[in-house]
């Protein structure tokens, strides 16, 4: 772009501005913009005083004269520089209406839009996100997508604020934009720090810098180095800038970056060394400094930062503060891991004095471990200073303080330090300095080295040798006991415990020791947890010496005072040693014996209650029983004993202790004391419910006991037991089997059995032993959990239990006898009278349905059923008199049963149902009429959950509805009030209550008409009336409305009360005249107000009248409707009135009214048929009333209703309608066919179905005047249907118009729908639709067309067609002639179908051609030929068939006169077309044809006058025949018949034009072609005609020769049919034949004809080959012309491929004798007169060779090599030819006598090869016999390989004599006396060396020996040297090739042919060519190496 161009393009459009738009920019002037200007400047200066120095730039006199783009360059530079700095200034005031104002005038004045873009958009940038900034941005240039803000411009056009995500983006994707914006800050920032108030005007801009550019960093994927480096600068700048809003900006982008990336270590430091210093010189924002510092190191690798930053952060006062206020919400770690090491070396190093001893303080609270880095600087020093004892005692003094605070606070760091280093080896000096660091600590002690062991006491305690434990223990001990220094008290406490852990028992013996002297020092308790925590870790059975230990412990655990004080801990300590006071092992000798007789013994048992007399009985028992039984007895004894102590001590600590041995017994271990223990305890318990007396406390035990039992069953291993429950009465466990379980534990057997027979007989002696509460209430209907006492509650939670518990092992396991037998148990313990069981089982039955869960238990589905179904088999077990008991109201065996049925578990429900069968037969039980109900529908309650309601409701509403016994009827209302009763019971649960109100829910009465009928007089019903409607209207209750509804319901009430309540009050006329004038006048001014009506009319409330007509439309027990009527019109009429409809919507009102109308119709007229006249008068019915409610409404709603009412009144008075039915119908096209919904698609189909009948209706009485009005009418009505048809839904359209049809009568009327549809498409649609869819509209109409027809039957189809083709026979060709209808004559264009004169020539021939294409198409569908099929009136379908095909036939006849008539004429082409489409649409009826119809119909109309007709005729005929594959005889024998007709056709001799007559012959041929194929095998003499009228036409010089062609083929086939029956004809044929075949030019012109000649002489050879000898030598003279001419044609080509399957037939189908005289009679005429047909021959001869039979061979060699002899003269005697031509003849009779020699034998071929070799030396003058001889014999050689040596021995000399007379060098004479001698000898010499290169090839016989190889190789030699001389320069160059190639095969035997050489090399060294000349001499030097001799001296 040019300078120019460019400026003209920054020129400022006119009247750009930021406050106004353009038109009043345009109309301001400058001094306006400036006073504008100057306005908001001066305010602006109010605020800050600072934008002065501005004033005389740019808000002066002189700057509004001032035009920029005139000025100098450094004046606009200037310019420019102040522009900036006030912008800048601007931009935290931009939002003010006075920045506004300036910078509306430096747009008006200094266009900074154009000139300072970067500068007024960071102006703005900051407020990007209001609507201001956009303002500014439409008023940039910035539409070049190159400008550089460019990306701004989407915004421009819709005016939105930019969205900040997309300013993110752009930030970082475009690092110009974020330099921009960190520039601007920069730049702002610099500017402002001059301000005092800079901080305020700098807010809004670093909070835009910091969101943004965080943002940024945190959206981008990656941050590169450029995004860093380009960041740097500006963070560096950030950091050292006063301004503190820039720093604290600066630290988030800091943290922002370091947590994305990873920076280099040098960046870190430097980050680290500038922050470090900001914070030293600015305190300001430290808190933040410091946090930045602690994210940088935590993101970033901290290593190498050196001490510099550690030093500023020193300087800090409050950096401690600070610290430790950080740490409490963040990890500071990453921060103390840099400074701590720095702060250490500083305390180390630094004198007391310091100041940096500060750092001293922040190692109070960090929990960092830097022990080893104290200890490694304090070495570190005492190694520099350790002359100086002075200084290490000051600094040891100066660390104790920290290292004792530190100490305590984290003991276990420095343990791990010192540790650390004591194992680590030092030298002496380093180990005594570590020495003095460690008497700084208050636990040096244990750091000091031992005097006889080489370590520390710490590592000698946790020594891996015991012995070395022992010692250090010992050592403790000594320490304890002296009170030693440096030994604080929680090492020796955890010393001592830890080492009572040991697994050694020695030094476990020694922890005692040390023990016993520290137990006074340390906790009691931790020394009784301690101990106790031995015996779970010793196990005596696996290692009996720890019983020592653990009897020392239990001395020392005994005399521990607090076991006195603290129960707790003495129940613990019993509980823990519980198991090893139980026996399990009979050895008195055993540590586990031992262990129990210990604790027997020891004070333990004095002190805890449960242990009470246990050392008396153990004693007692050890005395009294056998060793055998000692453990049962023992055990046994311990669970009496204890049992009976728990429950004869205080009951306030029972279940304390049931919970501790409870705890102990679920302990999971697998050794046998554990296990043992268990079984114990649960026999302990139990036993203790069975000695519990009934206390407060007694549930409580038992139901922890029960809980205890229930978990160990169900973890039971399901194993069959020999221990029966049954049969064993002890009260417990058996002795025997607890003898047995421990015998088998300690002997590793399985125990399932007997584990699961104790937990057995410990369920028996609960279940035996479980006492209810004296308070439960048995007698009760209902054991209600609501109102039940805890222990009745917990009684029954126990039984729910036990019940569940033993119903789960009874029906499944192997136990399963066993929990019978519990069950059993169960039941005659608790549950033994019959009531009390179904009391219990209603509980289990109903307790699901309970939400607030009173027992604690949770019923499942799983349980309920299982409780159903043993209730189901408890009842089936009861007697009569308990059933009936059962089913009385005072069992609640119903109920419970009945409100299951409503349980969401379908199985619940079934089993209840059992239940209830098993009392169905209780037929005196009051629930028997229930009970009978349900049976009956089982199957549904089982199905659904809330069908028991509905059964219930429809039960007791026959009750009210239906008459029945008054017995029953009694019966049901007792149930009904008993089972009502129940729910009021107060005795009864709330949950059944509440259940049975659901299923009854729906049970209720309604208030029926007998009050209201009771009411004789009509006055109180009308006033009860008057009072429910009012209280209607004024009710706000819905409630209330919903119970008047149905009280209105239930009543009879007769229509004129109703007509009181609605009727309005009349009015005067001359009044309603005088208020209509009015109204009229005063609707063009306002609304009148309610004050001017009339009196009557604002009396009257239209709301009452809805209310009544909404009462009205369910009304069925209404009398006299029909009184309604007149009432209802008048209501109706006064909703059209104008005053109504402007007074309140009256839409709703005019739908209830008509409604109502439509109801009482209804009702009067059942069926819709005529209503009497003393019922209603029609009088009375206002149709005219419901044809303005349509016009004059809008609402779908009310026409809809109209429509409805308006198809019910047309089967009750059809006149009336019938006078208003265009208009009906006009609106429902115009509208109601338009809408999409299922409800006005409902109005439409029942306004059709009864307004239509009503038509015809008329049509057959008085009522019309003729049928011919009704039809117009029809017509009509079906041509509003077409025209609202493209505005009707496309899924509405196919039901709409088949109802239509259906209803009108698809017979008369299909076809007019259709004719109108295609007239419709031809005159609309085609002119809307765009061309290039035209194709896709007409293929979905014509689909929607055929759908419609589809919908009719086969026969309403047909119908249509023909009256279609009728129509369209009486249409004209145009508009010109006159049509003459006889079906349909139309006076008015609206009735007539298609108004010739109201349309085009174009539009009438397209109508015509859309008819024939559908009818074409419609006879092809799917649907129309599935019910083809499906009719079962096959005679009336035929006769139907044969109507359409005859009417097809007719109108073929007239289109095919108009074809005619109009030839010449413009629209020729469409009757053409026409004419197509219309034999399309006969076809398409031919294919629906029958055949039995089809073949008379075909024959009939192959007599026709027209060809035309005639050809179509037989096309049809053509098509079934091919189409069809199987024929009935019957059928077969009239398609025969056809055959001379076709004979005739093709013999016929018509006037009609040449052409037309040709195809009608050819088609005929075609189709007895095509019969004959299809039925001449089986019936051949009719086609014996045929094949002589075919020969005819053949034989005829002037026939037609496509008319041949076809002859040739229908010739082909017959003779291939006929077969023998075709041999007396071959005599005329063959000669006719090979005559056709004769006309080359004619063949090759028409290659069909050809094709047909070659297919005919084919079949004719094929099917009779034996039959062709008198033709057979011009069959093969034509054969062989006729593959020259298939060349022609390609190989590929059908020609060329049957020419080649005819010389097959010939070749193999014929006899030698027969084909072989033939072949030489053929080869003697071709040889001299068409010599280019010889090698076709030969390969029929050759293929015919090739199949010959040994035997047929021989018999004929004779003759063959006659043949051979004389066919191989053929080159001697055509010598003067083309020698290349003859070479190739040459070479298919060379082949051709292979193939014989190929099948000789030895002994023949020998005498056949001598007699050729004879052959070719019989006469000296014919020497072109060796040349054919030479050639024969090197094929031979080829063929024969190896065997041709066994016959080539005679060929050497005459070869090599060969050789010498064709080398010029020996002769001067020509060996041919021919012109073309040099090439014959060429040849010759080629033949010649070709056979002796493969004898030698080929030789396996050592053909070649010595004296023949003499023979050769002097000749062969001297060819090489002849070929030297020869002028051709390749030719001398390969002379010296093939010379050096014998001398490299030869080798040193080429020295005797080296003087013969000499000459010719000699003579090449001085060759022209410089070439020949150099290889000669390389020759030469290879002859040399080969020969070993050398060469130069000969040259």
């Amino acid at each position: 772009m040019t300078s120019l161009a460019e400026q003209l393009k920054r020129l400022p459009p006119p009247h750009t501005s930021l406050l106004f738009d353009c038109k009043e920019a345009a109309a301001i002037d400058r001094d306006t913009f400036f006073a504008i200007g100057c306005t908001g400047f001066e305010e602006l200066m109010g605020i800050d005083p600072s934008f002065e120095v501005f004033q005389s730039s740019l808000f002066s006199s002189m700057a509004k004269g001032l035009e920029r783009s005139v000025q100098t360059k450094s004046v606009n530079q200037q310019l420019n520089e102040n522009i900036s700095l006030f912008l800048i200034h601007l931009s935290p005031y931009f939002m003010l209406k006075p920045a506004q104002k300036c910078l509306e005038w430096l747009i008006h004045r200094f266009h900074i839009h154009l000139y300072n873009q970067d500068s007024l958009i960071g102006c703005v940038l900051p407020y990007h996100e209001t609507k201001l900034f956009v303002r500014v941005i439409q008023l940039l240039n910035i539409k070049s997508p190159t400008h550089k803000w460019h990306w701004l411009d989407p915004i421009r056009k819709p005016g939105v604020p930019l969205a900040r995500g997309t300013l993110i983006t752009h930030c970082y994707k475009d690092l110009d934009f974020m330099d921009f914006i960190c520039r601007l800050v920069a730049k702002s920032v610099k500017v402002f720090s001059e301000c005092a108030s800079s901080s305020a005007q700098l807010r809004v801009l670093l909070a835009f810098y910091a969101s943004t550019i965080v943002s940024a960093l945190g959206a981008a994927e990656k941050i590169t180095d450029r995004i860093v480096s380009m960041l740097l600068p500006y963070i560096q700048k950030g950091l050292k800038s006063s301004v503190q809003d820039y720093r604290a900006a600066t630290y988030m982008i800091i943290c922002q970056m370091t947590v994305k990336v990873t920076v280099d270590s040098s960046l870190v430091h430097s980050l680290m060394l500038q922050i470090s210093k900001t914070l030293s010189k600015m305190p300001s924002l430290a808190r933040e400094g410091v946090a930045c510092l602690n994210l940088l190191l935590q993101t970033q690798k901290g290593d190498s930062l050196g001490k510099k930053p550690f030093n500023y952060l020193c300087k800090n006062p409050d950096l401690v503060t600070l610290l430790q206020g950080l740490s409490e919400g963040y990890d500071i770690s990453p921060l103390l891991r840099y400074l701590l090491p720095h702060f250490i070396c500083s305390i180390v190093k630094s004198d007391a004095g310091n100041e940096n001893c500060r750092p001293l303080k922040i190692m109070t609270f960090s929990s960092i471990c830097y022990f080893s880095k104290f200890l490694e600087e304090f070495v570190s020093y005492g190694t520099e200073i350790e002359s100086d004892p002075a200084k290490m005692a000051a600094i040891s003094q100066k660390l104790l303080p920290l290292i004792r605070l530190l100490e305590r606070k984290y003991p276990k760091a420095l343990d791990s330090v010192l540790e650390e280093h004591l194992e680590s080896a030092m030298d002496q000096a380093n180990q005594n300095i570590f020495h003095q660091f460690i008497s700084l600590s208050l636990s040096c002690g244990k750091y000091k080295f031992l005097e006889d062991s080489d370590t520390s006491l710490l590592l000698s305690l946790n020594h891996p040798q015991p012995a070395v434990r022992v010692l250090a223990l010992q050592h403790l001990k000594d320490v304890i006991e002296t009170s030693k220094e440096g030994f604080d008290q929680s090492f020796i406490e955890e010393a001592i415990f830890g080492r009572l852990k040991d697994d050694n028992r020695d030094v476990v013996m020694s922890a005692f020791s040390a023990l016993e002297i520290f137990r006074k020092q340390v906790n009691p308790e931790v020394v009784v947890s301690s101990l106790l925590s031995i015996f779970q870790r010793a196990d005596l059975s696996k290692d009996g010496k720890w019983y020592k230990v653990l009897e020392r412990a239990i001395q020392i655990l005994v005399k521990e005072e607090i076991l006195k004080e603290k129960k707790e801990l003495l129940d613990e300590a019993v509980m823990q040693l519980l198991p090893f006071m139980v026996i399990t092992n009979a050895n008195s000798k055993s540590s586990e014996w031992k262990m129990a007789i210990c604790l027997s013994e020891s004070d333990l048992c004095s002190l805890h209650p449960l242990l009470k007399d246990w050392p008396e009985v153990l004693q007692e028992a050890i005395k009294s029983s056998k060793s055998a039984e000692l453990m049962g007895v023992v055990n046994k004894k311990m669970i009496l004993l204890f049992s009976k102590n728990m429950t004869s001590g205080d009951s306030s600590l029972l279940l304390q202790m049931v919970d501790d041995l409870i705890l102990v017994a679920e302990m999971e271990s697998d050794s046998v004391r554990q296990k043992v223990t268990a079984h114990v305890i649960g026999s302990m318990l139990v036993q203790c419910c069975c000695n519990l007396p009934m206390k407060e406390n007694y549930f409580s035990v038992a139901l922890r006991v029960f809980h205890f039992l229930d978990e160990k069953i169900r973890n039971l291993r399901e194993t069959p037991s020999n221990w029966s429950v049954e049969t064993i009465q002890e009260s417990l466990v058996p002795v025997g089997l607890l003898t047995t379980y421990i015998e088998k534990l300690n002997s590793d057997q399985s125990v399932d059995a007997e584990e699961s027979a104790i937990f057995v007989f410990l369920l028996r002696s609960f279940i035996n032993d479980l006492k209810p509460p004296p308070s439960f209430p048995k007698e009760e209907t209902w054991w209600n959990p609501e109102s039940l006492n805890q222990d009745c509650k917990d009684y029954l939670h126990l039984l729910l239990g036990l019940f569940d518990l033993l119903v789960c092992g009874a029906s499944e396991g192997s136990d399963a006898v066993q929990y019978r037998a519990l069950m059993n148990l169960l039941f005659k313990v608790h549950l033994k009278d019959s009531e009390v069981l179904f009391k219990f089982l209603s509980v289990l039955w109903t307790y699901s349905f309970s939400l607030s869960n009173h027992l604690s238990y949770e019923v499942n589905a799983m349980l309920q059923t299982r409780a159903l179904y043993i209730g189901y088999a408890v009842l089936v077990s009861q007697t009569y008199q308990k059933k009936k008991q059962l089913l009385s109201l005072s069992s609640p065996v119903v109920i419970s049963l009945l409100i299951n049925l409503g349980n969401p578990v379908s199985e619940v429900r079934r089993a209840a149902l059992n239940c209830f069968h098993s009392l169905s037969s209780m037929k005196e039980s009051l629930f028997h009429p229930i009970l009978q109900h349900l049976g009956q529908k089982t199957e549904e309650i089982i199905s659904d959950p809330t069908y028991i309601t509905q059964i219930m409701a429809i039960l007791f509403e026959e009750l009210q509805t239906q008459p029945k016994q008054k017995s029953q009827k009694k019966k049901l209302s007792e149930a009904l009030e008993s089972i009502v009763d129940c729910v009021q019971n107060p005795t009864g649960p709330s949950y059944v209550a509440k259940n049975l109100m659901k299923i009854l829910h729906e049970v209720h009465g309604e208030i029926t008409k007998p009050f209201f009928a009771a009411l004789s007089d009509g006055t109180v019903q009308q006033k009860l009336l008057k009072v429910l409607f009012d209280l209607l209207l004024n009710c706000k209750n819905p409630l209330c409305a919903q119970t008047i509804s149905s009280v209105f319901k239930g009543i009879s009430v007769c229509a004129e009360q109703i007509v009181t309540e609605i009727e309005p009050p009349e009015k005067t006329k001359s009044l309603a005249t005088v208020q209509q004038t009015r109204r009229q006048k005063m609707q063009q001014q306002k609304k009148p107000p309610d004050a001017e009506l009339a009196p009557e009319t604002s009396n009257f409330s239209w709301q009452r009248v809805m209310l009544v007509l909404e009462l009205l439309q369910h009304k069925k027990k209404l009398k006299r409707p029909q009184a309604l009527v007149p009432a209802l019109f008048n209501l109706l009429s006064r909703c059209l009135e104008p005053l109504a409809s402007e007074e309140e919507n009256m839409e709703y009102t005019k739908q209830l009214i008509l409604s109502c109308l439509l109801n009482i119709c209804q009702k009067l007229s059942s069926g819709g048929n005529k209503i009497p006249a003393d019922i209603l008068d029609k009088e009375k019915f206002n149709v005219e009333l419901i044809v303005q409610c349509i016009r004059i409404s809008k609402m779908p709603q009310t026409h809809h209703h109209a429509l409805l009412l308006l198809g019910a009144v047309a089967g009750m008075f059809p006149d009336k309608v019938l006078h208003n039915i265009m208009p009906i119908f006009t609106f429902m096209g115009a509208n109601v066919l338009r809408l999409d919904d299922t409800y006005t698609f409902q109005v439409i189909n029942k306004t059709v179905q009864m307004v239509i009948p009503a038509l015809i209706q008329a049509e057959d009485s008085d009522l019309s005047e003729s049928s011919r009005g009704v039809e117009e009418v029809v017509i009509k009505i079906i041509r509003v249907f077409v025209d609202a048809l493209p505005h009707v839904p496309e899924h509405r359209r196919l039901p709409i118009l088949a109802q239509l049809i259906t209803t009108v009568g698809g017979d008369r009327f299909l076809w007019v729908l259709l004719v109108l549809l295609f007239e419709q498409y031809v005159t609309k649609t085609v002119t809307v639709t765009a061309s290039t869819d035209k194709d896709a509209v007409l293929e979905a109409d014509t689909e929607f067309w055929i759908s419609i027809c589809c919908e009719f039957s086969v026969r309403c189809q047909f119908q249509s067609m023909m009256k279609i083709i009728q129509y369209l026979t009486e249409l004209p060709e145009n508009k010109e002639v006159k049509a003459v209808f006889t079906n349909i004559l139309h006076s008015n264009q609206d009735g007539e179908l298609f108004n010739v004169e109201s349309h085009s020539d174009k539009q009438l021939r397209h109508f015509k051609y859309l008819s024939v294409s559908f009818m074409s198409q419609l006879l092809t569908s799917q649907s129309l030929v599935k019910k083809v099929v499906e009719c079962e009136e096959k005679e009336e379908l035929q006769k139907m068939e044969q109507r359409l095909l005859e009417d097809v036939l007719h109108y073929i006849n007239t289109v095919a006169s108009s074809v005619e008539g109009n030839a010449d004429k413009p629209t020729a082409k469409f009757w053409r077309v026409l004419l197509n489409k219309s034999y399309d649409m006969l076809d398409k009826v031919n294919a629906l044809l029958p055949t039995e119809t089809f073949i008379p119909v075909i024959r009939g109309l192959m007599t026709n006058q027209l060809p035309s007709v005639r050809r179509k005729a037989m096309d049809l005929l053509n098509n079934k025949v091919q189409q069809r594959t199987k024929w009935q005889k019957s059928q077969v024998r009239q398609l025969l018949e056809l055959v001379p007709e076709l004979i005739a056709i093709v013999q016929c001799k018509r006037k009609e034009e040449e052409e037309e007559q040709v195809i009608n012959r050819q088609t005929a041929l075609f189709s007895l072609k095509l019969l004959c194929k299809g039925f001449g095998t089986e019936n051949p003499l009719p086609f014996v005609p045929v094949l002589k009228t075919a020969i005819d036409l053949v034989s005829s010089e002037k026939e037609e020769k496509n008319v041949m062609g076809s002859a040739l083929l229908c010739i082909a086939e017959v003779t291939c049919t006929l077969k023998a029956q075709a041999i007396p004809q071959l005599p005329r044929l063959m000669p006719a034949l090979l005559e056709t075949l004769k006309n080359k030019k004619e063949l090759i012109s028409n290659e069909i004809y050809l094709l047909s000649a070659v297919t005919a002489l084919l079949k004719v050879a094929e099917t009779l080959p034996h039959f062709l000898s008198p033709y057979l030598t011009d069959c093969l003279l034509q054969v062989v012309r006729l593959e020259r001419i298939a060349v022609e044609f390609g190989p590929s080509s059908q020609i060329s491929l049957r020419v080649t399957s005819l010389k097959t037939i010939l070749a193999t189908k014929l006899a030698p004798r027969i084909l072989l005289p033939a072949v030489t009679k053929c080869y003697s005429e071709v040889a001299n007169t068409r010599k280019n047909c010889l090698g076709p021959l030969m390969n029929v001869l050759k293929e015919h060779i090739i199949v010959m039979e040994k035997e047929h061979l021989i018999s004929h060699q004779a003759e063959l090599t006659a043949f051979f002899m004389k066919a191989l003269d053929y080159r001697t005697d055509h010598a003067q030819d083309d020698l290349d031509e003859v070479g190739r003849t040459e070479m298919y009779i060379i082949d051709c006598l292979i193939s014989m020699v190929m099948k000789l034998s030895e002994a023949s071929f020998r005498p056949l090869f001598f007699k050729l070799f004879d052959w070719s030396k019989t006469e000296s003058a014919l020497k072109d016999r060796l040349l054919t001889f030479h050639r024969l014999a090197d094929c031979i050689a080829d063929k024969l390989k190896g065997l041709f040596t066994l016959f080539a021995g005679h060929l050497v000399k005459p070869f090599a004599e060969t050789l010498n007379q064709l080398n010029v060098s020996k002769t001067d004479e020509a060996f041919f006396d021919s012109e073309n001698s040099t090439e014959k000898s060429c040849l010759l010499l080629q033949f010649t060396l070709d056979c002796l290169h493969k004898l030698f090839l080929f030789d396996t016989q050592k053909f070649l020996s010595k004296e023949r190889a003499e023979t050769l190789m002097m000749p062969l030699v001297d060819q090489v040297f002849t070929n030297s001389e020869e002028q051709s320069v390749s030719v001398r160059f390969a002379a010296l090739l093939a010379l050096l190639e014998v001398a490299e095969k030869l080798k040193e035997n080429y020295l005797v042919l080296l003087p013969e050489s000499i000459p010719f090399l000699a003579e090449l060294m001085e060759d022209e060519c410089e070439e020949v000349e150099q290889q000669c001499q390389k020759t030469i030097q290879q002859l040399e190496v080969i020969l070993g001799e050398p060469l130069q001296s000969y040259f």
